[in-house]
């Protein structure tokens, strides 16, 4: 008793010094399963049966939990869950006489809980505390003790059901390639309240007696192993794209300028007689380089805008390398929906902002 009331205040008086909450917000589902280890039960079987008081002892089992619930973001957390245990009796301590021991007890029923998770350890585990409260059905499956050296056996198979209380200490381990995806270890205190109560019979040579066995203790100390799945977690924001390089300012007098259609980067006849004048000139005047500069209008994606644009400077100084000018004296360069001639809204199809500037230096 004094265990179980010891945890049960831990886990309550420690959710108000919550340092802050990880926000496990809307709905999510768990699961869970593990080791079960049962304290010594209590056994008293009614006068009928002829049997002392006996102390059951049982063997580590099974432990399975599922679980739904909805947490508000702020830590605070509900969920319902369905919970299945399972032991193997070892032996029975009291009998007038040398035994052995067989059969099990299963523990199963639903319960609802109230949690809280902290953020102490962002972001590699996120602890959490909690309490529940529900109904559990108890059944003593083929449980039997009997003689080694004596013809007389003691048993029982029937199930019982009572109100059950349970406290939670665990920790989630985010799985960062899957958003909303967390491993879950987790340790549960699980008993049930009074003392519950059995059909049974005792057997000796000639005689079979029937009667009530009456059981208490039943605390059951889950170790489980799981995963717990947020639904509606969004996945981190990509990196910022590195800012587009400035062009540099255009030289008016030595600027021709080349226009597309929308999404094309392939030249028409007008922009071929620009691309040859551009050429002619760059033999009248003395230059260090010719600079060859691709634009969009600001409709499509910035990637794809940035794309094009070096698709369209690329077409245009080949043309220019078969109008006679150096390709070694050509740089291109391609600066997507940046520095429009003609600012607009985003989206906007804009014909003078799908170009190519051909600037002698």
């Amino acid at each position: 008793m004094r265990l179980r009331s010891a945890l049960l205040a831990a886990t309550v008086l420690a959710i108000p010094v919550a340092a802050r909450a990880q926000p496990v917000s809307g709905l999510y589902l768990g699961a869970g399963a593990g080791v079960n280890i049962m304290q010594t039960e209590h056994i008293k079987p009614s006068p009928a049966l002829a049997t002392p008081k006996l102390k059951g002892e049982l063997n580590p089992g099974f432990a399975g939990v599922g679980s739904v619930g909805y947490g508000l973001g702020n830590g605070l957390r509900f969920e319902v869950e369905g919970d299945y245990r399972w032991n193997r009796f070892r032996r029975l301590h009291g009998t007038p006489f040398p035994t052995n021991a067989g059969g099990s007890q299963e523990n199963y029923g639903a319960m609802g809980n109230v949690l809280f998770d902290f953020d102490v350890g962002s972001p590699f585990f996120f602890p959490y505390v909690g309490v529940g409260a529900g109904y559990m059905w108890t059944h003593w499956k083929n449980v039997r003790a009997y003689g080694t050296n004596f013809p007389e056996s003691f048993g029982a198979d029937d199930s019982y059901g009572d109100f059950a209380y349970q406290g939670i200490i665990g920790a989630a381990y985010p799985i960062p390639p899957v958003p909303g995806l967390s491993l879950t270890l987790e340790y549960r205190f699980m008993g049930l309240l009074g003392t519950e109560s059995m059909k049974g019979a005792a057997y000796t040579p000639g005689h079979q007696a029937r009667g009530n066995i009456d059981f208490s203790d039943d605390f059951n100390h889950s170790f489980l192993l799981g995963v717990r799945y947020n639904f509606g977690v969004a996945p981190p924001p990509p990196p910022p794209a590195p800012a587009p390089v400035a062009a540099p300012a255009p030289a008016p007098a030595r600027t021709y300028l080349v226009f597309f259609d929308w999404d094309r980067a392939d030249l028409t006849d007008r922009a071929r007689q620009i691309i040859r004048e551009a050429a002619q000139a760059s033999t009248r005047v003395q230059y260090t380089r010719i600079e060859v500069n691709g634009y969009t209008d600001l409709s499509g994606t910035p990637q794809y805008n940035q794309g094009l644009s070096v698709r369209r400077a690329q077409s245009v100084a080949a043309e220019l390398v078969r109008d006679g000018v150096p390709r070694n004296a050509i740089t291109i360069q391609g600066f997507g929906e940046t520095h429009p001639l003609v600012p607009t809204a985003k989206g906007v199809r804009e014909p003078q902002n799908r170009r190519v500037e051909i600037i002698l230096r």
